[in-house]
């Protein structure tokens, strides 16, 4: 192979291989959303199973929260937040990588309980399920839905996004991941209330 082949041939492996490392990056991202969705659906689940009525309402004071109105607030953020993906995140250039926040800081300060946030309106609970069954089987919907949407879509994720009031500029598959990180938060939250005093046995 002349020198002059040599040099072709390699520019043109520089130009396949390129885009064949971001499609791989791009996999493991969303193998990631994936595995953490899964795993922070078996721990909310997990958390409210076998609860009774009175373990179900208790609240540790009348302005906490009870397991059903986290488990609620839970439930009406899953579809919430993805259709501000689809109609919002998608449609808006996400931060340079430089500038975005490492994934696992965004987890980390999502789980993080010693920061406080006020839930905005549109996600507060209203009694909006007559049953537990009812909210479960619409969170598992949505929740299977956002899966759904990291193993279909074609859209680079890292390249769109928007702000969030607490943790800046977020990408769309951070805004993925916080549909997760939030659900763990909460859980965590429904456990808290399981150790306040004056809990149902």
């Amino acid at each position: 192979m002349t020198l002059k082949n040599l040099l072709v041939a390699m520019t043109l492996l520089t130009i396949v291989a390129a885009p064949a490392a971001a499609q791989t990056d791009a996999a493991k991202d969303r193998e990631t959303a994936i595995s953490h969705l899964e795993m922070t659906r078996a721990k909310f689940l997990r958390s409210i199973d076998g609860l009774t009525d009175a373990q179900w309402t208790f609240k540790a004071a009348p302005d906490r929260w009870s397991i059903a109105e986290v488990a609620e607030h839970i439930g009406i953020s899953e579809g919430t937040i993805l259709g501000l993906v689809h109609t919002q995140m998608l449609t808006t250039p996400g931060p340079k990588p430089e500038e975005r926040m490492p994934d696992e800081r965004l987890l980390a300060g999502l789980v993080d309980r010693t920061a406080k946030f006020q839930a905005p309106e549109m996600l507060r609970p209203v009694h909006k399920w007559a049953t537990r069954d009812a909210l479960v089987k619409d969170f598992n919907t949505a929740r299977s839905n956002t899966v759904q949407f990291l193993r279909t879509t074609t859209v680079d994720l890292r390249a769109h996004g928007g702000p969030h009031p607490a943790f800046k500029m977020l990408d769309a598959h951070q805004w993925i991941l916080l549909i997760s990180g939030h659900s763990e938060r909460h859980t965590l939250q429904i456990e808290e209330v399981k150790t306040a005093p004056g809990y149902p046995k």
